[in-house]
């Protein structure tokens, strides 16, 4: 990739980031009961909480594992229960979320994704 592509592309990577950042507020309301629905299933658990961050379809729940150090059996349920709710596409087996959510979703004080 020449110079001038890459830098293309992350001046477009920026303006995407930027445009997520402003819509988010709109997302998060279109998005309420499923995000509402997202936190009652990972509940306060940060391995929990890492593990659903890590559900974009690009890693399998064997690798999600072993990013977060979650339980394997624990991970699985959780995916169960999310596929369940509606709020999981996709595989089992390379879980991916139905919504976007903020990296920032599940800190502390953070509300509709600002919780």
């Amino acid at each position: 990739m020449s110079d001038y592509s890459a830098e293309m592309l992350a001046a477009i990577s920026e303006i995407r980031d930027l445009v997520r950042l402003l819509a988010e507020p709109a997302v998060a309301e279109r998005d309420k009961r499923f995000r509402d629905e997202l936190r009652r299933n990972v509940g306060s658990s940060a391995a929990n909480a890492s593990a659903v961050l890590l559900m974009d379809g690009s890693r399998t729940q064997k690798e999600i594992h072993e990013a977060t150090g979650i339980n394997r059996g624990n991970l699985s349920t959780l995916i169960k229960r999310l596929g369940e709710a509606k709020l999981v596409v996709g595989e089992a087996k390379m879980p991916k979320l139905a919504i976007p959510i903020p990296s920032n979703f599940f800190d502390s004080g953070a509300e509709n994704g600002k919780r």
